[in-house]
């Protein structure tokens, strides 16, 4: 199995941008949605990838976001990938002349397979755990059980990784990526350097053998 890719979610300063892709991180996600603490402004956006080196993937969180907001957006910042993390169709997701992925958020008894399909142009999808009211960074892990051994998409993992249980998610999942958020920080927003490094070396010393 190739290594797994690893993704810090929820950044806001340039300085934990540059700590994730030190510490080899594929990608960063920026998150477009006013109600959560780790929300950018489009100046902030801009700023971080403007400082970012080549080859880092930079990914766009948004929640429900109106085709008007969405399409101001992406005319101002440069976001290599769309990640959706609302209740949008799979024609509200397609159109915007980029990748993008679909947040699910697992509960037991869904059919996780059949949501899968429901977005045949999504480059992967993303499994998170379903809080009640919460699209995401909730800090809760799901059962991996209910994860099907078979999706028809690149499988993300999501939903309360950290440092100390990574490691175990990547060897019983053997998701194509993982994402992190709140399980590498000192505060909401505020990214811990450490903690990252311990989460991308957790995930790159469990594929090394794979």
């Amino acid at each position: 199995m190739s290594a797994v890719r690893s993704k810090i979610c929820g950044i806001t300063r340039i300085e934990d941008a540059l700590a994730a892709v030190e510490a080899g991180a594929d990608a960063i996600g920026l998150v477009f949605y006013a109600k959560s603490p780790r929300a950018v402004n489009v100046q902030q956006a801009r700023a971080i990838i403007k400082a970012l080196p080549p080859f880092v993937t930079t990914v766009g969180l948004f929640v429900n976001a109106s085709r008007c907001e969405l399409g101001e957006i992406l005319d101002a910042v440069p976001l290599d990938l769309l990640q959706f993390h609302g209740d949008e169709s799979a024609e509200e997701c397609e159109g915007w002349h980029r990748p993008y992925i679909k947040a699910l958020r697992v509960k037991a008894g869904d059919d996780i397979a059949a949501a899968c399909d429901a977005f045949p142009g999504a480059s992967g999808v993303l499994l998170d755990t379903y809080v009640e009211g919460v699209p995401g960074g909730t800090g809760e892990a799901f059962d991996w059980s209910l994860i099907p051994q078979h999706l028809s998409k690149p499988l993300i993992l999501a939903g309360g990784l950290t440092p100390q249980n990574v490691a175990d998610a990547v060897a019983r999942v053997k998701p194509y990526a993982v994402d992190v958020s709140g399980g590498v920080e000192a505060s909401k927003g505020i990214k811990d350097h450490h903690k990252i490094r311990a989460f991308i070396n957790a995930v790159r010393g469990n594929t090394s053998s794979m």
